[in-house]
């Protein structure tokens, strides 16, 4: 078991850089070094934060002193980066997607058993305050049986990293379906068994058959997933709409107690009056419990709405249903940067701590699996039409 852990963050872009100071901060690591295959990027990131560089990832597989990888790399790149980390010997925290093929979530999972070795996904959705909140209700039963439930993902392609990139501009938008999936799926503990897809098609030259190395020709996916549960999910994955912000919730989840929705700022619980002979419902606005704290301390200025349309107050601070969450968090982190609403310290404590202690952490590779493959199934549905096609489910993870 290891007494500390040092840490090699492979690729230095923007995502990333909100993660070294964590990493270097907490109490479990001992060694944080960085690593890109711009040496500029590297340098700026050794500079600024007071951290090592390493040469090249094969260079940081080689150490023996670098226990664990945290992959930052692009998207298109997780699964083969994560796997050759696993095959030797390094535990993995990677950023969404978990990887583009099937085939690559079936060797992570199949690494991770055979070795031991801790994968985490770093799913900043999982921790949202929306995605809180439904597990919370729906785990007390006050939701009853799950019936529908709806999220997304909508962030415009001018807006996104990779929509900067030339050559991964067209690239399926289901190829990173976690933010959407992770949210839904963890609060009703189920899994998607079959999906149906289609798509929306743009005169964005990058999104045609011949635009792209993926043959993508569409910027929204629309997904319908059955459920092991029984009950149904929709999932939007949208590159192309006019919106602002949150760009990832749960947008109603309905079920045989009680449902919950949510548009802009207002988060609602309807939970009906059982046995009344009316259709009686009884209303709950939850929204100081739900929303960051920042926000629910300035729903009184005058142009709230808009401002939280254009994402004000939906980065750092943590919500009230956070809180416990919190409670856990080394001191060491206090007055540092955090984001994505209050996720970010959460997931490297959750990492760090997992592997210290050896426990598999709740975003493992079984749960990465789950959140993944149903956009990888649902992109061959789009392309055929929309037909309906069956999900491989690589099982729970083991309690140990």
């Amino acid at each position: 078991m290891e007494q500390k852990i040092s840490v090699a963050i492979i690729g230095c872009g923007a995502f990333a850089h909100h993660f070294v100071e964590l990493f270097k901060a907490h109490p479990n690591t001992k060694k944080v070094y960085v690593c890109d295959l711009i040496p500029e990027k590297a340098e700026a990131f050794a500079t600024e934060f007071g951290v090592e560089i390493i040469g090249s990832f094969e260079e940081a597989l080689e150490r023996k002193d670098i226990t664990c990888v945290a992959n930052f790399t692009r998207r298109h790149q997780h699964g083969d980066i994560s796997i050759r980390a696993l095959e030797a010997g390094k535990h993995v925290f990677s950023a969404v997607p978990m990887a583009s093929t099937v085939e690559e979530c079936r060797e992570i999972v199949r690494l991770v058993e055979k070795t031991g070795l801790i994968y985490m996904i770093g799913e900043t959705c999982y921790y949202y305050p929306c995605a809180m909140f439904c597990r919370e209700a729906y785990q007390s039963g006050r939701m009853g049986d799950f019936a529908y439930g709806a999220s997304q993902y909508y962030h415009h392609i001018d807006d996104i990293s990779y929509g900067k990139v030339k050559e991964e501009r067209g690239m399926p938008p289901l190829f990173y379906p976690t933010h959407s999936t992770a949210m839904l799926l963890s609060a009703v503990n189920s899994y998607a068994k079959k999906v149906v897809c289609f798509g929306c098609r743009t005169e964005d030259p990058a999104f045609r058959k011949d635009g792209n190395v993926w043959g993508n020709e569409f910027i929204n996916q629309y997904v319908l997933m059955e459920l092991a549960c029984g009950g149904t999910a929709r999932v939007t994955e949208a590159r192309g709409f006019g919106y602002g912000r949150p760009s990832s919730y749960i947008s109603s989840l309905y079920g045989t107690k009680g449902s919950y929705e949510f548009n802009n700022a207002q988060h609602l619980l309807y939970e009906k009056e059982l046995g009344s002979e009316t259709e009686k419902v009884h209303l709950t606005d939850i929204s100081d419990y739900v929303n960051p704290a920042d926000m629910v301390r300035n729903k009184t200025v005058p142009d709230f709405k808009e401002r939280v349309a254009n994402g004000e107050w939906q980065w750092s601070s943590p919500a009230e249903i956070q809180k416990k969450e919190y409670a856990r968090i080394p001191k060491s982190f206090r007055g540092l940067k955090n984001g994505h609403m209050a996720s970010h310290q959460l997931l490297i404590d959750d990492f760090c701590s997992a592997v210290i202690k050896r426990e598999t952490p709740v975003l493992n590779a079984w749960f990465a699996a789950r959140c993944n493959i149903p956009g990888l199934i649902a992109i061959e549905s789009a392309k055929q039409g929309g037909v309906p096609l069956t999900v491989p489910d690589l099982g729970d993870a083991p309690e140990k």
